[in-house]
């Protein structure tokens, strides 16, 4: 192994570091670098002697990778693209967008990922993921998994064609004073099961302290245009399920503006939320909301009146993260006035309205931009110890975020992106970045990162889909989303009038709840995914192409 870490003193560049196959020390005049190495980790911590700027780190591996061997990726957040493929990887990133100098500057497409601040290369070999990655040939793993994530985010370049994987943590331009631990990454061989229990007992993770659930979501059919009479009208659609749902949620649309989260829109909900809230109860379900804590819309009255509130980018203007709604900006966690405000919107929408679960998304907006003391693990994982609190014992489902970061934090958290009306969306829609929305990729997420469920969280999919009005996917599209969300998914979400469904639908139904635990095997055979699993006695598989 070779590891290097490139520092800045007074101005001078200097690099710390060499070649090591055990564990050793290496020394300069400004800092101390310490390399364990054991059967099953490697840990680097850097010591500055004076105050550094770190400019770049990275370790590089010796790797030999076989033809028949496959390569999972893990992408930078859950709805970035997560998937296991070949050796002859390749990923162009944002680096495929059309116009990319108008998305990146005005639309601000490469924030919703890492392409803001990591470099992709369009060659044949060549891919990275983050905080874990494995090499898997037939059934047998080679797990690489950082033990670091809540200071900094651990990225995994491979290039097959060198023979060589790269570990390289995101600590640049991190300020450092003191010590800290540059990488810590376990390297763990074995059967599935085998590598990824012991990956979470070394990080000290227990398994989710609830159970899987069902539920009804209003996002998919109704998107934001919801009022109090549409929810009403929604537990007509769900008393014709053949089981009761567990949460029922409102999605976006109930307030004024993103980040008014308080504000809740008077033609809409002209009695408030809580109403609705004790009219879910009084169906028997938990009630569940949805909101997006650490970003605020450009139209909204909190970055109307509280400019202070948000992180700055590099001119000194708050940071914009994508262009949802009327653009969005992110909140700064460490302000102390951003978090009296939480404090009073989480109160209010558990305490005081009644919601048993939120689901809390764009998450990965307060960590857009590493601060010259804290690298964007940390900040992600502070967010969300601080959602954690907010929330006490009433329940999370997470999305759209760094997933190292939910480990342990939420009981429910989104594995892959949003599902589309169509399945892979619209055509120009491929050229943008790697979190678009898409039922194809979704899918592919949802079966690569299925060794997730009941360990870090449940897994949650996102929705399925069976009607036939407002979607364009076809019969045996919706059929294989939703058998691919039974058999991964420990959220099953639709947002379907069920009333509406006539017999096969309402068969295929009751099918999806019986699938969970039943995949017998899991292959990418060329450019193809294919799932095998048991029903009714019989060995099933649906297939997906890459």
């Amino acid at each position: 192994m070779k590891i290097s870490v490139n520092y800045l003193f007074e101005n001078f560049n200097r690099t710390i570091g060499g070649e090591c196959d055990s564990s050793k020390t290496f020394e300069t005049d400004e800092a101390l670098l310490s390399v364990e190495i054991s059967d099953e980790r490697i840990k680097v911590e850097f010591t500055p002697k004076k105050n550094v700027l770190i400019i770049n780190t990275k370790a590089i591996l010796k790797q030999e990778y076989q033809e028949t061997d496959r390569l999972f990726f893990n992408g930078y957040q859950d709805w970035s693209f997560s998937y296991e493929d070949t050796i002859k990887t390749r990923n162009a990133g944002i680096n495929k967008m059309p116009f990319k100098s108008y998305t990146v500057n005005k639309l601000h497409l490469d924030r919703y990922g890492d392409g803001h601040f990591v470099e992709y290369d369009d060659k044949e070999g060549v891919n990275h993921g983050w905080s874990y990655f494995y090499i898997r040939n037939q059934k047998n793993y080679k797990l690489f998994g950082s033990l670091n994530e809540d200071f900094a985010f651990t990225r995994f370049k491979v290039n097959t064609k060198e023979n060589i994987l790269s570990i390289i943590p995101d600590i640049e331009k991190y300020e450092a004073d003191k010590k800290f631990t540059v990488l810590d990454v376990c390297v763990l061989n074995g059967l599935e099961d085998e590598v990824f229990d012991k990956w979470f007992e070394m990080m000290g993770i227990k398994k989710p302290n609830c159970e899987p659930i069902i539920g009804y979501t209003s996002w998919y059919n109704h998107y934001q245009d919801i009022n109090e009479d549409i929810i009403v009208k929604d537990f007509k659609g769900i008393d014709a399920l053949p089981q009761k749902i567990d949460v029922f949620q409102i999605d976006d649309g109930y307030e004024t503006y993103v980040g008014d989260w308080l504000n809740t829109d008077k033609n809409k909900f002209p009695n408030g939320l809580k109403p609705t809230v004790e009219a879910i109860h009084a169906k028997g379900f938990k009630a569940g909301l949805w909101l997006a804590p650490f970003c605020a819309e450009e139209k909204s009255e909190v970055y109307k009146n509280h400019r202070d509130w948000f992180v700055k980018d590099k001119d000194g203007s708050p940071l914009k993260c994508g262009c949802n709604w009327s653009g969005y900006y992110a909140l700064d966690i460490y302000n102390k006035e951003v978090v009296k405000y939480l404090e009073k919107v989480f109160d209010i929408i558990l305490n005081d309205y009644g919601f048993d679960l939120v689901k809390l998304d764009f998450l990965y907006s307060a960590c857009v931009y590493a601060r010259k003391d804290k690298p964007r693990g940390q900040i992600m994982a502070d967010g969300m110890k601080l959602l954690r609190r907010l929330c006490g014992d009433k329940q999370i489902l997470g999305c759209g975020v760094p997933l190292a970061s939910c480990f342990g934090r939420v009981e429910y958290c989104r594995v892959g992106c949003d599902v589309s009306l169509s399945y892979d969306d619209v055509f120009y829609m491929h050229f943008l970045h790697p979190e678009r929305n898409s039922t194809k990729r979704t899918m592919i997420d949802s079966i690569a990162r299925r060794h997730l469920d009941g360990r870090a969280f449940y897994n949650d999919p996102d929705v399925f889909i069976l009607r036939d009005k407002n979607v364009k996917l076809s019969a045996a599209e919706k059929e294989k989303l939703a058998t691919v969300n039974g058999l991964f998914g420990s959220v099953l979400f639709m947002s379907d009038d069920a009333s509406l469904y006539d017999d096969k639908k309402m068969n295929l139904y009751k099918k999806i709840l019986k699938l969970r635990g039943r995949v017998r095997d899991v292959e990418l055979i060329g450019n193809k995914l294919t799932v095998k699993y048991e029903y009714e006695n019989n060995l099933e598989e649906l297939s997906i192409e890459l």
